[in-house]
């Protein structure tokens, strides 16, 4: 067996335990694709590690990604038991991202700068907190004091949890799916937020909420998926490319005076139609501060600040 994963977990490993303990990260990305032999991703979640196995030789998967497994475990110290693998196709067209695939139901809290998220390492492709989004979680907690915040594409309401963290005067977190929405508000209450209407979920199509809301916002996060055919969407589909001046302008509707849009996507060919603002708006890219020391990839998303 090769030990060429192993001696680059480990290095990796070594290095950002240290700087986890120091900055109070349980959760973080260990390695993505470092060594072209592994075309793999293997994120830490406090004890446990997440594995996503990408093609490489279809003659040669098996044997491969066996050998893979066994350097994780060895490098990391870990059993199989504590291990979640899943694998990952090659893009060969848009795809749904968050459907679910398993039902071992392996659902945790860990912790993230002194707040709790729930996360299921088990059951679905993505494991309920994106690890790339940090900083911009933390820059949210920092701008949100007596603010009042809305969350859209929420997913399982971690940028509200920082929202809230951060004395935001009141949240609303919409997202389409009920499963989701029941998702962020348990995850309020596991940092001691009880749902209310100063603490609002609602599951909706944040199209159909932004042209019916009448209540204004200074500060709107909004992290689309890159594609969505939902059936429950009014639109039929969406595509982030394609219609997302549409979108920051029904965000912007809803925007108060001074108030400010974090608009963030993981399209990998984006290109924002920054003509298509309205006048006086301007749109400033800020990705490089976003992006967290444990990802090598830049290009994992990229995020602008919207105002006037």
């Amino acid at each position: 067996m090769s030990t060429m994963l192993t001696n680059r977990l480990q290095k990796r490993f070594r290095h950002l335990r240290k700087w986890a303990n120091r900055h109070d990260i349980s959760c973080y990305r260990l390695y993505e694709r470092d060594i072209p032999e592994y075309p793999l991703i293997v994120d830490w979640y406090d004890g446990e590690a997440v594995v996503w196995l990408y093609e490489r030789n279809a003659d040669d998967d098996e044997a491969w990604h066996q050998d893979a497994l066994e350097q994780i475990q060895a490098a990391l110290e870990l059993t199989p038991r504590q291990i979640f693998v899943k694998t990952r196709a090659v893009q060969r067209g848009l795809q749904q991202q968050y459907e679910r695939f398993g039902q071992q139901g392996h659902v945790r809290l860990v912790q993230e700068h002194g707040l709790n998220f729930e996360v299921n390492l088990s059951d679905y492709l993505d494991t309920g907190l994106f690890l790339d989004h940090r900083p911009t979680r933390v820059m949210v907690r920092q701008m949100a004091g007596g603010k009042r915040v809305l969350n859209l594409f929420a997913y399982t309401g971690s940028f509200t949890i920082y929202a809230a963290a951060g004395s935001a005067k009141a949240t609303t977190t919409v997202d389409l799916s009920k499963n989701y929405c029941a998702w962020a508000t348990r995850n309020l209450k596991h940092n001691g937020i009880r749902e209310s209407d100063q603490h609002r979920v609602i599951a909706d199509d944040c199209f159909r909420f932004l042209a019916t809301e009448k209540r204004s916002y200074d500060l709107i996060v909004c992290d689309p998926p890159t594609f969505s055919n939902s059936k429950r969407m009014n639109r039929g589909s969406f595509a982030v490319d394609r219609d997302h001046p549409e979108l920051i302008q029904a965000c912007l509707d809803r925007l108060a005076r001074g108030g400010t849009l974090l608009f963030s996507t993981n399209s990998r060919g984006f290109q924002m139609d920054e003509a298509a603002l309205p006048r006086g708006f301007r749109a400033q890219e800020i990705t490089q501060q976003t992006i967290p020391e444990d990802f090598r990839n830049d290009k994992i998303h990229r995020c602008w600040r919207i105002e006037k």
